[in-house]
C-alpha cells in the first residue's frame, strides 16, 4: 500500500497561514512619520497681461509647511529646476525625501543626480495630485490669497509679489495644522495683564494684513 502526501493545494493553505506577512504602513503613515525629512515640489502656471504663461516652482517642507524656495520662469527646462534645487539646498540641508510628479521638464537624469547629493525621489502615480497632497493645497493657497488678485506684468514683476507673499505665509499666516501658528514658529506673545497696542502693517498694498503689538 502505497503512501499518499497531501496535495499541492493542502501544502499552498498551510504555508499561507504560516508565512502571514505585516501589513504594511499607509502613505499616510509614512508621511507621518517621515514628515522631518520630507520635501515636496510642484509647478504651477500665472498668465501675464499679454497672455504669456509663466511657471512658479514651489518647494515646501512636510513638517511645519514652511515654502523652502520658489522662483518664477518662462522656460521649465531641466538644467533650470535642478538648478532650483542647489539654490534651495546648501550647506548639506537637502531632505531626505522629496516627492514630485512625472513632468518632463526635471529631465530623465533628475532622479539619479538627487541621489547624488543624498535626496530620495517618490515620483507620485499618474493622474493621482492627493499622493503630492500638501503641495497641491499650498499651490491653492498662494492662487486663491494672492495670484488671482493680481495681473502678472513680466517675471521679475511675479517674482517680487510671490517674495512678499511668502515671506506673509512663512512668518505671520496662521495654519489650522499648526495651531493657528505660521511656518516659522510661533509668534510673540505679551504678559497676560499687558495692555498693548495692535497695529496693523499691510501686504501686497493691502490685499493682506500683519498684526503685531506696538513696542
Amino acid at each position: 500500500m502505497g503512501f499518499w502526501g497531501p496535495t499541492a493545494s493542502t501544502v499552498r493553505n498551510y504555508r499561507r497561514l504560516g508565512l502571514r506577512r505585516p501589513p504594511s504602513p499607509t502613505w499616510r503613515t509614512f508621511l507621518r512619520l517621515h514628515s522631518r525629512e520630507i520635501w515636496a515640489c510642484d509647478f504651477f502656471t500665472v498668465p501675464t497681461l499679454r497672455f504669456q504663461s509663466l511657471y512658479v516652482f514651489v518647494m515646501l517642507s512636510h513638517d511645519r509647511r514652511r515654502i523652502v524656495h520658489f522662483n518664477v520662469t518662462a522656460h521649465p527646462i531641466a538644467p533650470w529646476v535642478w538648478r532650483q534645487i542647489i539654490q534651495a539646498t546648501p550647506w548639506g540641508t537637502a531632505p531626505k525625501y522629496l516627492i514630485r510628479d512625472r513632468d518632463t521638464s526635471y529631465g530623465r537624469d533628475f532622479v539619479h543626480r538627487a541621489a547624488g547629493i543624498g535626496i530620495q525621489t517618490i515620483l507620485t502615480p499618474v493622474r493621482a495630485p492627493k499622493a503630492n497632497a500638501l503641495a497641491e493645497r499650498v499651490i491653492g493657497t498662494i492662487r486663491r490669497e494672492c495670484t488671482d488678485h493680481i495681473i502678472a506684468l513680466n517675471e521679475q514683476h511675479l517674482r517680487r509679489v510671490l517674495r512678499a507673499y511668502v515671506t506673509y505665509y512663512n512668518e505671520s499666516r496662521p495654519h489650522r495644522s499648526l495651531g493657528l501658528q505660521p511656518p516659522t514658529g510661533p509668534l510673540a506673545v505679551p504678559p497676560r495683564h499687558a495692555r498693548q497696542k495692535v497695529v496693523s502693517e499691510p501686504v501686497l498694498e493691502g490685499l493682506h494684513h500683519v498684526y503685531r503689538w506696538a513696542a
